[in-house]
């Protein structure tokens, strides 16, 4: 007799949050409360993305942190101005395509979900030639400086208070960690912080949280308090971070910190619906959210929620752009303007708005901890395609070409959006749909959250949500062989991860955040 394992079928829920005085939303509730109390005590949209952003370094550093970058599209209410902050990695001066050589026995393996040849060794997803220059401390201090209303000093101080209290460790961090134990044994100072005693930590139970020590961290987030943010690009903290990347065989040197600069650019604004859409530009997924837009522009969507004919438009106009969008985008590509990650999104009372993008690339980036610093480092080498001659193949000192795509919409009735998400090339598809809820079937944030979506993400697979309704399903297995249907899971790896605010015209927020998530939140600040 053959048995059949039974299975719990869970339709999960997480209410958007409706409220006055401004509203944050982000992958941990710490986080979100950080951005609060800084909207509270007086600062803006910007000082409170920023407290948030370097928050989650700290208390999700599996996610992003301090040694990755991001991108953070900002509205002014002052100015009625949109600016786009960028802080990507960028590849060391003295990266050369010779320290990634290909290996043609593992064929499309090497990076993760980007579908590259695979390179010898994966050095280009973890250890130390998988370290990208990072942007993060000099883009989060440029955007205080330029568009925030607090001091860089009490920005930065509820992370380092957060840092010193430790990593706050329940089940689902530890779950984290867990998972990614076997690459971070491989590394002396990742050992030392997340795998005490040569094991992953455990957390309390029964709704308990213990700490995890970040003692060279907390001491790192203090020194760039103290002596600014420049610290971490020069000086001792900088001859700190080279001398144990160098250590450890990277290509990072002085000169790569002290010459990295961030930029302040133009969005890309374009008109949907009669709604206003801006995006970032330059080595973003920006331009192709701009390019699957404009694709979508004729169709005819259905009233209240997508039917079988508006999602199989969502998974043509995906694969029309991606197929665009890895062939021709890149540094090596004129372009308008210039998968561990997180997004946050925040909306002030004052009308000012940011969609904040920050990154490590994979899950605790390239694995490596810096003994000194406590700094867990991106692995941003392997957002280039390890081909010659490509677009995006490297090159010494070169932006890769990234995903994240922080977006910024204004719809037409008056309410105004803040939407972005994580998850390496799931992100434009995931953000592209929750524009189209609330622009095509005027959905609010509550509704649009909790909308199935599809992932069309540039190889052959259509990836769908399992609560579809069946005949939605049954058009998509019909007209696509590839069809995969699975459920929106805790990590959320197949569909993204998004974040998204409102600011409705009557003077009301609502925020939404990852339904499955148990440390996502959005947080207003008056309820």
């Amino acid at each position: 007799m053959r048995r059949r394992l039974a299975q719990e079928h869970w339709i999960i829920q997480k209410p958007a949050i409706v409220g006055s005085g401004g509203i944050v939303s982000t992958q941990h509730y710490l986080a979100s409360e950080v951005g609060v109390e800084m909207l509270r005590s007086g600062g803006n949209a910007v000082d409170a993305a920023i407290a948030a952003g370097l928050t989650i370094g700290v208390v999700e550093p599996w996610s992003s942190g301090i040694g990755g970058g991001g991108y953070m599209t900002v509205h002014l209410a002052d100015t009625q101005t949109t600016k786009v902050v960028e802080f990507g990695m960028r590849a060391p001066f003295d990266s050369t395509p010779d320290d990634y050589p290909l290996d043609p026995d593992q064929g499309i393996t090497g990076a993760g979900s980007f579908n590259w040849p695979a390179v010898k060794g994966h050095v280009n997803v973890s250890g130390p030639l998988s370290i990208a220059v990072p942007g993060y401390i000099r883009g989060a201090a440029l955007a205080v400086e330029e568009f925030g209303t607090k001091p860089w000093e009490e920005v930065i101080e509820p992370a380092c208070q957060l840092a010193e209290e430790g990593l706050p460790i329940d089940w689902y961090a530890s779950m984290h960690i867990t998972n990614f134990a076997r690459g971070l044994t491989r590394f002396d100072g990742s050992k030392s912080v997340y795998l005490p005693g040569g094991f992953p930590p455990l957390g309390a139970g029964e709704g308990f949280v213990n700490h995890l020590p970040l003692t060279q961290l907390a001491s790192t987030y203090r020194t760039i308090q103290r002596e600014g943010p420049n610290a971490y690009y020069e000086g001792s903290l900088a001859q700190s971070i080279v001398a144990d990347l160098n250590e450890i065989g990277s290509r990072i040197t002085l000169r790569d910190m002290k010459e990295y600069q961030p930029f302040i650019r133009e969005p890309i604004t374009s008109n949907y619906r009669g709604a206003t859409v801006q995006t970032p530009s330059n080595m973003t997924a920006g331009p192709s959210m701009q390019q699957a837009l404009g694709i979508l522009e004729p169709h005819e969507f259905a009233n209240g929620r997508p039917n079988a004919s508006d999602v199989i438009a969502y998974v043509e106009a995906l694969r029309q752009t991606y197929k665009y969008r890895l062939e021709h985008l890149g540094e090596g590509k004129t372009q308008t303007g210039d998968t561990h990650t997180s997004h946050l999104s925040v909306a002030d009372e004052y009308g000012n708005m940011v969609a904040l993008t920050q990154t490590v690339m994979s899950p605790f980036g390239s694995q490596v901890v810096l003994p000194n610093s406590g700094l867990t480092m991106n692995n941003g080498m392997m957002w280039f395609d390890p081909l010659p001659d490509r677009p995006n193949s490297l090159v010494g000192g070169r932006h890769p070409l990234c995903n994240m795509c922080p977006t910024l919409l204004f719809r037409d009735d008056g309410t105004r959006f803040a939407v972005g998400a994580c998850g390496g090339r799931k992100i434009f598809p995931s953000v592209l749909q929750l524009t189209s809820f609330v622009l095509d079937f005027g959905m609010n944030i509550n509704d649009a959250v909790h909308q199935p979506r599809v992932d069309v993400s540039g190889n052959e697979n259509v990836w769908t949500m399992a609560h579809f309704s069946d005949d939605i399903l049954d058009a998509l297995r019909a007209k696509y062989e590839t069809t995969k249907v699975r459920s929106n899971g805790l990590g959320g790896n197949q569909f993204a991860i998004p974040q998204i605010v409102a600011a409705r015209p009557d003077g009301r927020f609502e925020g939404g955040c990852y339904v499955p998530s148990p440390h996502a939140a959005a947080v207003a600040v008056r309820a």
